[in-house]
C-alpha cells in the first residue's frame, strides 16, 4: 500500500539532516569546508596533498620521534658540552631525564687511566717514581666508580633504561663500551695486588666488553645506519676495546687469549676503518664542536701497538714496526687539525683528547726504550712531558669550570 508524498518527504528529512550533520563532523576532522569567499575549494587530499596532522597529535612508537636516519647536527647542552646528534633522534638529553649521566662523561676516567698507563711505562723503563701512575689510577678508579653507580641508578630509575637507549643510539651507542674498557685498564694495573682474584676480575670485565660489542654489532647489522651518523668513536667497542682486552689478559699471563683479541681488533680496524674514512672523506663535514672525535683516529694503531708490546714483552718485530709507522702517520695528520682544535671553546668535550694523548706518551716511552738510540731518554721524557702537560691542562680547565659552578 503506497504512502502519501507528504509523508514520504517528512520521513526522509531526518535522514537528510543526519547526513548534513555527519558531513560537518567529517569536515571538522580533516575535510575542508566551503571557501568563505564563494566557490567550493577542493580538499587537500583530492589535490594529492597529505592531510595536515591535527595539533597535539602524538606520534607513534615508529613515528618521526623514533627516526634515527637524519643528518647529524651539533646540539649544545647545558654546561657547554656539545654533542653530535641527529634531528628528531633520541639523545642522552631527550631520552633520559635531567638526572641521567651522559655516557660521554666516561671519557674522563678513561683519560686518567691512560695517563696512569703512560707513567707506569715511565716507572718501568725510565726509573720514574710510581707515584704519578698510582695517583692517576686512583683518580680514575674513584671517578669511574662514581660515574658507573650514577649511570646504573639512572638506568634503573628510567622506565625504558638509559643504557638501552644509549646502546641503540646511532651516535652514542659505541660509547657504552667505556664502562668495561676502563674496568679492564684498572684491573690490569691492580692485578699484582689482587692475587688470584685478578684473573676473575679481568675476565669479568672482558666478558662485559665482549657482550657489549656483540650486541652493538648485531644491532648495526639489523638496523643499518645513516652514513653521516658514523664517527671515529665506533672504533672503541670493536677495535680499541679488543686491543685493550689483550693488554688486560696479558696482565694475568694468558698470551694465546691476548693474541685472539688482537686478531679481533685487527679485523674490525680494517673493516670499520674503511667505512669511517669513507664517511669522513665523502660525507657531510663534522661540525666544529665535534672535531675532537678526530683525535680518536689515533686510538686503533696506538692501542694495537701497546697490545703488541705487551704480547711481545717489549720487543720490536716487523708487525710492531708496521703498526708504529701507521701510528706515526696518524699523529702527523693530527698536527694539521691543531688549528681547528685551538678554535674550540673549552668544554668537557676536550676529554676526548686525553686518551689518545696518553697513548702517544706511553708509546713514546716504550719505543724509545726499545730502540735505545743516543738520547732516547731525553726523547722519552719530552714526549711524556708534553702529553702529560696537555692532559693536566684539560683537568685544570675542568676543575676551574666546576669551581665556578659551585660558587655561583
Amino acid at each position: 500500500m503506497g504512502r502519501h508524498p507528504d509523508a514520504e518527504r517528512r520521513a526522509q528529512e531526518p535522514a537528510a539532516d543526519d547526513a548534513r550533520a555527519g558531513g560537518r563532523r567529517r569536515g571538522e576532522l580533516g575535510r575542508p569546508r566551503r571557501a568563505r569567499h564563494g566557490g567550493h575549494r577542493e580538499g587537500r587530499a583530492d589535490r594529492g596533498h597529505p592531510r595536515r596532522r591535527p595539533l597535539g597529535r602524538r606520534t607513534g612508537a615508529r613515528g618521526d620521534a623514533g627516526r634515527t636516519d637524519r643528518v647529524p647536527r651539533a646540539v649544545p647542552r647545558r654546561g657547554g658540552v656539545v654533542t653530535l646528534t641527529a634531528t628528531a633522534a633520541p639523545t642522552a638529553s631527550t631520552t633520559s631525564s635531567s638526572w641521567a649521566l651522559p655516557i660521554s662523561l666516561f671519557s674522563i676516567p678513561l683519560g686518567l687511566a691512560g695517563l696512569g698507563g703512560a707513567w707506569t711505562a715511565a716507572a718501568q723503563l725510565l726509573g720514574a717514581t710510581a707515584a704519578p701512575a698510582g695517583l692517576a689510577y686512583a683518580a680514575a678508579t674513584v671517578v669511574w666508580a662514581a660515574f658507573t653507580v650514577a649511570y646504573v641508578v639512572g638506568t634503573i630509575r628510567h622506565k625504558t633504561g638509559s643504557f638501552h637507549l644509549d646502546l641503540r643510539h646511532p651516535l652514542l651507542g659505541p660509547l657504552t663500551a667505556y664502562i668495561p674498557v676502563i674496568a679492564i685498564l684498572l684491573v690490569a694495573y691492580y692485578a699484582p695486588d689482587l692475587g688470584g682474584a685478578a684473573r676473575w676480575l679481568v675476565y669479568a670485565a672482558v666478558a662485559a666488553l665482549v657482550i657489549n660489542a656483540a650486541a652493538l654489532v648485531a644491532h648495526w647489522l639489523k638496523a643499518p645506519l645513516e652514513q653521516n651518523a658514523m664517527h671515529p668513536g665506533y672504533f672503541l667497542p670493536v677495535t680499541a676495546g679488543p686491543f685493550i682486552a689483550a693488554i688486560g689478559v696479558m696482565s694475568v699471563g694468558d698470551t694465546q687469549v691476548a693474541i685472539a683479541f688482537f686478531g679481533i681488533g685487527i679485523f674490525f680496524w680494517l673493516l670499520l676503518g674503511a667505512v669511517i674514512t669513507s664517511r669522513l672523506f665523502f660525507g657531510s663535514p663534522l661540525p666544529l664542536p665535534f672535531r675532537p672525535v678526530l683525535s680518536i683516529l689515533l686510538s686503533p694503531p696506538g692501542t694495537a701497538g701497546l697490545a703488541w708490546f705487551a704480547i711481545q714483552h717489549g720487543q720490536i718485530d716487523q708487525l710492531q714496526v708496521a703498526v708504529g709507522g701507521i701510528t706515526l702517520f696518524m699523529l702527523l695528520i693530527q698536527l694539521f687539525f691543531v688549528p681547528d682544535y685551538l678554535r674550540l671553546s673549552f668544554s668537557a668535550q676536550h676529554w676526548v683528547f686525553t686518551f689518545p694523548l696518553a697513548v702517544v706518551g706511553n708509546l713514546g716511552v716504550r719505543w724509545s726504550a726499545a730502540l735505545r738510540f743516543d738520547g732516547w731518554q731525553v726523547v722519552a721524557w719530552t714526549v711524556l712531558g708534553i702529553t702529560t702537560a696537555a692532559i693536566l691542562a684539560i683537568l685544570a680547565g675542568t676543575l676551574r669550570d666546576l669551581a665556578r659552578r659551585i660558587t655561583r
